[in-house]
């Protein structure tokens, strides 16, 4: 092959690469708006963990979400600014949200203003006008109430 010797265009090569590029760039896309709406979906995912052990009356089982420490029995000094007994007296049925029977998380927000980088995830309990906030700490999935 000399230097003049062209390759013959081949049209539905050309087509075809461009259908290639034009799929990528779209995958691209949906991937970066997937990523974006599902940016909290871990710490969204402990707070339904939480409400819904509170919703089976599983009170102990919420109180190591709460603290992400499924084995706080083993050092319950660790916990003793916060019991479980302080616990049960906020979060069961004589608590603000009484009796759990239903939740639903309505949306959550990225904070970097309160202790660090955590997301705040608003939760509608019991059918509720009034929101419960909880904020998760991102480093290592704990929650606490949002005070604001």
């Amino acid at each position: 092959m000399t230097l003049l010797d062209a390759p013959i265009y081949d049209a539905a090569k050309a087509r075809r690469r461009k259908i290639l590029i034009a799929a990528a760039i779209v995958g691209v896309l949906v991937l970066a708006a997937l990523a974006f709406l599902y940016r909290n979906w871990p710490e969204e995912h402990a707070v339904d963990k939480f409400f819904t052990a509170l919703q089976q009356q599983q009170y102990e089982t919420a109180y190591g979400i709460y603290f992400n420490d499924p084995d706080f029995r083993q050092h319950l000094q660790k916990y003793s600014q916060y019991t479980y007994a302080d616990f049960y007296r906020d979060w069961g049925p004589g608590g603000e949200w009484g009796l759990v029977k239903s939740h639903r998380i309505y949306g959550s927000a990225n904070t970097k203003g309160f202790g660090g980088g955590g997301v705040v995830v608003e939760v509608i309990v019991n059918e509720r006008g009034e929101h419960a906030r909880m904020f998760v700490q991102k480093s290592d999935k704990t929650l606490t109430v949002y005070p604001y």
